[in-house]
Parts: structure tokens; C-alpha cells; sequence
């Protein structure tokens, strides 16, 4: 007779199982690994320790620890190797600050502003960020994505031309400065990555052909409506190519011309790499010397640029505050995903780590000072920062160098501004867009994940015919439904051995793995929570019917008598999950089922010990191997006959000699081939 026995042990379940048909008649004792059960943790404690934890932190933070948690520059500044790092960073520095300025300028226009707020937004934010900033390599100002937000916003609530548009773009920069400073201190940049990668790069994609279509009006020589949709927008210039003109267009064309061939050459050839930089300057300059010299009238012009650095002044416009709340969470959320993911692959790059949530407040306080002298919302640029990075910035004075060459035009340059050709500064922009369109993303993207092709492919369309803010509501809105889908239909598998080892694995991955009749083993790789422990029931009921095709072991019992779910990859587990894995619980035991869990981590196994869960199982038939659970339940099916219609729960039944041991005992005659044994002879 066999027998199942468990006790107590240091607060674990302890069995032996002792068989002599096991051994081959040599009397073998198979010992089962016991699973301890933890202690519950006192809350109290928990809450103690992590405050005693916190309290020995800031008791052992030097004051240069200090000194580099609120200024980061200090970092680069007390290792800073003057012989080395110096001419790198002037020559990384003077290089993104020419490429800065008229950049600066051209989307200030896009955003809807004169271009000298774009010189503003390209001064103070710099500086400030080269002190604030964690980044070393991270270029700041003015970007085309935020420019088109910002016009976005505010061309419905007030006319361009008035002054209180001026005011509602400086006040947005205030709250983004404000949003950005409370998500770093509260630590919530995670919140952004429940944005996929495929919204992000289908929203710029479509983004980016809005803006280059709405700097064609300086191409085509007449006005078009401004609009974040693509329909309103080709409207508009088929409407009114009446007024089409020649010079404008011929003159914009070459400088993207130029522009492109300069960027592609800076990206194809190191040695000529300062092209690419010198791309934005090298139109400006063209544009103004032609216009000087020839004065078309059919060729408009930025105008007067008024000389000086900002002057210090508070925002206003607060009454508008509720109307630009959606759009500063936007362009906050687009900040994190710009500058921050540029910032850490930057970091990555270049052998620092790099804190998001200190960089997503550095940010924050440059745009916060930024609105203090007339900046609108400034972030990390894609193509400033990489051309810095590229042309071996070292530290954030590269930065600084940026913000002194802006202070610089500001002082000095401005009455040269003045005849810079309007069309040269949108060639500017569009050769910068150029690089959002992502159909290359796209294209990997049908070809590795169709669903994710299909979010971008929303994401695309929403925004190109309904708006950025539709856009980028549908695109979140899909990519959340996406990842509660998944995780409310979890993975799960059927688990089989493979042959040779105690391992279990998934038989669709392993073919050869092989089961055992009676006994169906279930991996679930998910918590399990309220959302999917209906889904789990269903799977669990259909493993118990629908009998897989894998090679089977053992006494055909013909049905299935124990379910043994692995749960090392369950992190966590909820009341309600607890209250159906309960009633499935009893369900099982009305069909003479027996539910045995395998491996559940601390706060699973706390969790099911303080719902009972355990006592109503049994303690028996918790282990901490999926190997310990299929020899303990092996030795029930065995003691069955292949016509008994259940076994009686919790209670272990008389049998006939085993299956393996019948098969042992053929190997031994010659008549079959020896089948491997549960155990190898010599393994406890």
C-alpha cells in the first residue's frame, strides 16, 4: 500500500513518498522539495523600514550629492577636462547655434508668432537647461512638433495677429514648465509608456506632412487656411491656385534643394558632416543676399525683428487657462517623448546614466524661466541634438555656447533679419519635418507585427484627417486597448516533460515533451486579476476536455484527475481572482478534480494563505516544483483503474502495479524498449 503523507515542518509542508514499484523493487523513498510559508509582513514594518530606508538616504547624502541632485551641472563641471572636452564642446556649441537661429525663426512662424519669439525661445531655455539638464548632449528650443501644437491650440480661441495670441503662447509655456517640474518631482514619467512606439511614430509621421503643407503658402505665394487637418488644408491651396506665383516657388524649391543634399551629405560623409549643420544658415544667407541685391516684390520677407534680449515680464492671459490645459498635458507628453527618450539614448551613447524624471524637471524649469522672458514652449529637438552629438559635444557648455550665439544675434544680428525671404525659412522647416515621415517604421512594421501595423495605421489616418488632439486621443486610446486586451487574455500553456530532465515546458514549443494521462499541467504567464480570471476559467475548463496531441505517459485513465497550475510567472494575484479560483475549487471537487499550484511566489502564496485558499486545496498539494506536484499526483493515477469513474479528494486510493513498473519489467524480458523512468534511479 502507498503511502501520501505531509506534516509540518519550520513552517513549510514536508512529504515522502515512499513506493517500491517506483525503485524497480529497490524499495527507493522519493522526497518532495517542501514549500515554506512566509511569514505575513507586518504593514507597520513594511512602512518603517522603507522610511528608515529613505531617512539613512538623505542622512548619508554628502553635500555634493546635494549639490549634484539640484544643479546636475555640477557633474561635468567639477570633472570637467579643459584640454580635452573644451574644443569640442565650442565647436559642437557654435555649430547647433548657427543651425539654431534660423530654425528658431522658421517655427516661430510655423507656431503662428513673429520670428523674434523664436529667437526668445532659443536664448533662456538653453541656458537654463545647461544648468538644469542632466543631458549633456540634449539641444534644446523650439521645435516643429510643439510649433504646430501651440498653433493648434490657439488659432481658434484668438487671431495670430493679436497680441493676446502672443500672450496665451508664452502662458502655455508657463504650464508645460509647471507640468513637467510636478511629473519629475512626483516621479510619473512612467505614465508615458503606455504610449506605443507605433502611435508615436504614426502621429509624427501624419504631423509632419500637415506641417510641410501648411509652410507651402510661402512656396505657392498666397495665404492658406491654418489647420492641423490635411482636408481643410488641400482645400485651401487648390482654391486658391489662382494666385499662384512663380518667383516664391522657384526660390523655396532651390533652398530645399540645397537644404536636402546638404543633410544628406553632413549624414553620409564624417568629413562632411558640418554641412548638415550649416544647411539652415547656408538659405538664410542666400535668400537675404538675393533679396538685397535684386528686391523682388513678388518675394515677402520676415520684416522688422526688434534688437535686444528679453525683458523680464509675468505671463498673462491666465482667464484662458482652462482652454490650454489639454493641449500643455499634449505638449508635455510630447516633451517626454522626445527629450527624454533622445536624452537616454544620448546617455546611452556617450558611457552616463542619465535620471528621466531629473531630466523631465530640467525641462521644466527652463520653460518655467523661458515664459519669464516672452519664450514659448521649448523641448529637446531630434536633429539639434543628434548634429551636436555628432559633432562631439562633451558636457552641457556646449549649451551654453548655444545660448551666447543666440544672445549674440539677438544683441547684434537682428537688423539683418529683416530681409531673410519668408520661403527660405519654410524650406527650412520642411526639410526638417522631411525626417519625421517614418514610412520606413511602417513598412518593418507590416512585415514583424500586424497589430502594431494597424496602430500605426490608425494613428496615421486619425491624425492626418481629424486633428493632432484626435490623433493622438485615438492612437492612446487603441494602444490602451491593445494592452488591457493582452492582459486580459492571457498567455497560457500546456506544460509537458522533456524527456531526460525534470524540466517542464510548453509542448507547442517542445513537441517531443510529454505528458502524463490523468494529469494536465498549465502555465499562466499573467497576474490575475479581475480583468482576466474569466478568460482563465474558460481556458482551464477547455485544457480539462480538449486533449491535446502530445505524447502521453502513463495508465489511460481517461479522463483528467488533477490540474496543476504553475504559477511562478503570476506576480499577483486579486480578490476576485482568489474568490473564482475558489469556486473553481469546487467545481473541480464535484467531478473528483484536484486543483495542485506549483511555485507561487511570497505575496501570491500570502495572498492565497489569508483567503483560506491553501486550507480549502489543501496544504498537500502546494509545491515548489511543477516536477514535486506530477510525482505526487502521478502516484494517484497510478492507483486507479483505467474504469474508475473518480477519485476521492484528499485521500489516497488502493492500486495495481504501475505503469512504469510494468513497463521495467517488460524492458527487462526484451519484449519493449525500457521507458524512462518519473525519477532517474540515483535522483532524490
Amino acid at each position: 500500500m502507498e503511502t501520501h503523507s505531509s506534516s509540518a515542518s519550520g513552517g513549510g509542508v514536508a512529504r515522502v513518498a515512499s513506493s517500491s514499484s517506483l525503485g524497480g523493487g529497490g524499495g527507493r523513498a522519493v522526497k518532495v522539495i517542501p514549500l515554506q510559508n512566509p511569514a505575513p509582513p507586518s504593514p507597520y514594518l513594511q512602512s518603517a523600514a522603507l522610511a528608515s530606508r529613505w531617512a539613512a538616504k538623505v542622512r548619508g547624502m554628502s553635500a555634493l550629492a546635494w549639490l549634484e541632485l539640484l544643479l546636475p551641472c555640477s557633474r561635468w563641471i567639477r570633472t570637467y577636462r579643459w584640454r580635452e572636452y573644451l574644443q569640442a564642446d565650442l565647436m559642437a556649441g557654435i555649430t547647433v547655434g548657427v543651425m539654431l537661429v534660423p530654425q528658431a525663426m522658421s517655427y516661430a512662424k510655423l507656431a503662428g508668432l513673429q520670428p523674434i519669439y523664436g529667437l526668445y525661445g532659443g536664448f533662456v531655455p538653453v541656458l537654463v537647461y545647461a544648468v538644469f539638464g542632466s543631458s549633456r548632449q540634449l539641444a534644446v528650443g523650439p521645435v516643429a512638433l510643439t510649433s504646430l501644437l501651440v498653433s493648434n491650440v490657439l488659432s481658434p480661441i484668438v487671431d495670430s495677429s493679436d497680441e493676446l495670441y502672443t500672450e496665451l503662447a508664452i502662458l502655455l509655456a508657463l504650464m508645460v514648465g509647471i507640468l513637467e517640474c510636478l511629473m519629475g518631482l512626483f516621479r510619473l514619467g512612467w505614465i508615458i509608456r503606455f504610449v506605443s512606439h507605433s502611435v508615436i511614430s504614426g502621429f509624427t509621421t501624419a504631423s509632419a506632412i500637415v506641417i510641410a503643407l501648411s509652410q507651402s503658402k510661402y512656396f505657392l505665394g498666397y495665404s492658406i487656411v491654418r489647420s492641423s487637418k490635411i482636408i481643410p488644408l488641400v482645400k485651401s491651396i487648390i482654391a486658391g491656385a489662382d494666385d499662384f506665383s512663380w518667383p516664391p516657388f522657384v526660390m523655396g524649391s532651390i533652398f530645399l534643394t540645397v537644404l536636402l543634399i546638404m543633410k544628406h551629405l553632413g549624414k553620409s560623409n564624417k568629413n562632411l558632416r558640418g554641412l548638415r549643420a550649416a544647411g539652415p544658415l547656408t538659405a538664410v544667407v542666400l535668400g537675404t543676399t538675393f533679396v538685397k541685391i535684386f528686391h523682388p516684390s513678388s518675394i515677402s520677407v520676415v520684416g522688422e525683428i526688434p534688437q535686444g534680449l528679453p525683458k523680464f515680464s509675468i505671463p498673462k492671459g491666465f482667464q484662458h487657462v482652462k482652454s490650454l490645459i489639454s493641449t500643455a498635458f499634449l505638449i508635455t507628453g510630447v516633451a517626454i517623448l522626445e527629450s527624454v527618450g533622445i536624452a537616454k539614448a544620448l546617455a546611452a551613447k556617450n558611457g552616463y546614466e542619465l535620471d528621466s524624471n531629473q531630466e523631465l524637471f530640467g525641462l521644466g524649469v527652463a520653460n518655467i524661466c523661458g515664459s519669464f522672458f516672452s519664450s514659448y514652449p521649448s523641448t529637446g529637438s531630434f536633429s539639434r541634438s543628434a548634429v551636436n552629438n555628432e559633432s562631439g559635444a562633451q558636457t552641457g557648455l556646449s549649451g551654453i555656447i548655444m545660448g551666447i550665439i543666440m544672445a549674440c544675434a539677438l544683441l547684434f544680428l537682428t537688423p539683418l533679419f529683416t530681409e531673410i525671404p519668408q520661403c527660405a525659412l519654410a524650406a527650412i522647416v520642411i526639410s526638417a519635418v522631411m525626417g519625421l515621415v517614418d514610412y520606413e517604421e511602417a513598412i518593418f512594421l507590416w512585415r514583424l507585427d500586424k497589430k502594431d501595423f494597424l496602430l500605426w495605421t490608425i494613428t496615421f489616418i486619425t491624425t492626418l484627417f481629424f486633428g493632432i488632439e484626435i490623433g493622438v486621443l485615438v492612437g492612446v486610446g487603441v494602444s490602451l486597448a491593445f494592452v488591457i486586451h493582452e492582459s486580459a487574455n492571457p498567455h497560457m500553456a500546456v506544460l509537458g516533460r522533456l524527456p531526460g530532465t525534470t524540466v517542464y515546458r510548453n509542448i507547442l514549443q517542445y513537441p517531443e515533451a510529454y505528458t502524463y494521462n490523468g494529469i494536465v499541467i498549465i502555465r499562466i504567464d499573467s497576474p490575475i486579476y479581475f480583468a482576466n480570471i474569466s478568460y482563465i476559467k474558460d481556458r482551464l475548463r477547455e485544457y480539462e476536455l480538449d486533449l491535446d496531441g502530445s505524447t502521453k505517459r502513463g495508465p489511460d485513465v481517461g479522463r483528467i484527475y488533477f490540474v496543476i497550475i504553475e504559477m511562478s510567472p503570476v506576480t499577483y494575484i486579486d480578490s476576485s481572482a482568489v474568490q473564482a479560483l475558489k469556486d473553481l475549487n469546487q467545481e473541480y471537487r464535484s467531478r473528483g478534480i484536484q486543483i495542485a499550484i506549483a511555485n507561487p511566489n511570497r505575496e501570491v502564496h500570502l495572498l492565497l494563505s489569508r483567503s483560506s485558499l491553501i486550507d480549502m486545496i489543501g496544504k498537500e498539494y502546494f509545491f515548489v516544483r511543477v516536477h514535486d506536484a506530477v510525482q505526487v499526483c502521478l502516484q494517484h493515477v497510478q492507483s486507479l483503474n483505467p474504469s474508475s469513474p473518480k477519485v476521492s479528494s484528499g485521500h489516497t486510493l488502493p492500486r495495481q502495479r504501475s505503469f512504469l513498473q510494468s513497463l521495467w519489467k517488460q524492458g527487462s524480458d526484451g519484449s519493449t524498449p525500457e521507458a524512462e523512468p518519473l525519477l532517474p534511479r540515483d535522483e532524490v
